[in-house]
């Protein structure tokens, strides 16, 4: 059985080795005979930006959306044998590959507060040694290796602090684009600290966010852990989506609020409108076609939404005297006179940062459990670990 496994393998290393002298590098062949059955545990169900194959002595990491639009696909090959320099060289003089990396990763820089929960939940938060914003980190584990300055400030996402990250010197830098490709990043990847997108705010299944576990787990060889972690919270979002499914009586639901006279309202293919859904909502504009936002004037949204039974995520407020103090027009609104609009900006760090922008992408089981109690006392016991009602 071992032969059955190493010799295509050795084909793989013997063919890429061929290649390489002929100054020309082609894509590296993969077989279905040279994968593994690790495979099946990062075989990825609903993210939409990444797949993982695994192969006995590496691993291919492929990001297919590091941001909208984006049509390339990033390739890294993770290496588990840091001895292993002819697979490394091979891998690296492939045109298939961005970059190579040793793993278990041993020391990183993540950009969003969103990777935090996968490395606390995967164990390896000890590896984490810098992080651009660090007042918006909300987790008290980070946050006591923040006051003991074992994490470092690096600036922000689009300017990091380059010579700051360079001196750390992290194994990687873990990263994301808005707009496309983070130009800051090639200063790093020219100093050869190597560079990893992660797209998953881009994912639009709150499933989906959630399986990004799974590419940490390929930084740190801990695919079965990643994978077991993630089993336990889709069993968690299904279960009860499928309570709130029996549902017939599904009550109407606005969010959003204003921004410089605009009201800005998730798109209907949205991640915020597809979890109203799965709570039993009627979501006003879940017909909509998009996964950003529309932009509307509060007439339109008043036209549509002012006798909606349910206002959830108003942005940042958190007391009905402030939306009334900015704008009378959000007194007219029926959730508003019966008090039923409910916030996740209360819920906050010991430092400011909102816990809701931090955990919730990991965590859709439970901001479904919060929206199901909301919706729907009788199915679900109170739960309000990120949604709670507005101050008066």
């Amino acid at each position: 059985m071992k032969k059955m496994v190493l010799a295509p393998v050795i084909l793989l290393l013997i063919n890429l080795q061929l290649l390489s002298c002929k100054q020309q590098s082609e894509p590296i062949k993969e077989t279905s005979s040279t994968v593994e059955s690790v495979q099946l545990e990062n075989a990825v169900t609903y993210a939409e930006g990444f797949n993982i194959t695994s192969y006995k002595d590496y691993t291919i990491l492929d990001i297919t959306k590091a941001f909208p639009g984006s049509d390339k696909v990033y390739s890294y090959a993770l290496l588990n044998d840091s001895n292993n320099t002819q697979l490394a060289d091979s891998l690296k003089n492939s045109n298939r590959i961005d970059q190579t990396l040793i793993t278990p990763i041993q020391s990183i820089i993540v950009t969003s507060t969103t990777h935090i929960p996968s490395l606390e939940t995967l164990g390896v938060a000890q590896t984490l040694v810098g992080f651009p914003g660090l007042d918006y980190i909300s987790s008290p584990l980070s946050r006591k290796r923040i006051d003991q300055n074992l994490i470092k400030e690096v600036g922000y996402n689009e300017s990091l602090n380059t010579e700051l990250v360079i001196e750390l010197s992290p194994d990687v830098v873990v990263s994301f684009g808005v707009e496309g490709e983070n130009k800051t990043l090639n200063t790093l990847q020219n100093a050869k600290i190597p560079v990893i997108y992660n797209g998953d705010w881009v994912e639009t299944h709150p499933l989906g966010k959630a399986e990004w576990i799974k590419f940490f787990g390929a930084l740190y060889n801990k695919a079965h852990e990643a994978d077991s972690i993630f089993k336990r919270i889709e069993r968690n979002y299904l279960s009860t989506k499928e309570k709130a499914k029996k549902i017939v009586d599904k009550p109407t639901v606005l969010s959003g609020a204003m921004y410089k006279d605009v009201w800005y309202v998730p798109n209907g293919e949205s991640w915020q409108a597809k979890i109203i859904d799965d709570a039993g909502g009627n979501y006003l504009w879940s017909q909509t076609a998009g996964t950003g936002s529309i932009t509307m004037s509060v007439e339109a949204v008043l036209d549509e939404g002012q006798d909606a039974a349910f206002w959830i995520a108003p942005a940042q407020y958190t007391s009905y005297s402030k939306l009334l103090s900015d704008n009378k027009v959000y007194g007219e609104f029926d959730s508003f006179k019966n008090k039923r609009i409910y916030t996740f900006a209360k819920q906050k760090g010991i430092k400011g940062g909102v816990l809701y922008y931090e955990l919730a992408p990991n965590r859709p089981d439970l901001v479904l459990e919060d929206l199901v109690s909301i919706l729907h006392p009788e199915q679900m016991p109170k739960s309000s670990i990120f949604f709670t009602p507005l101050d008066e």
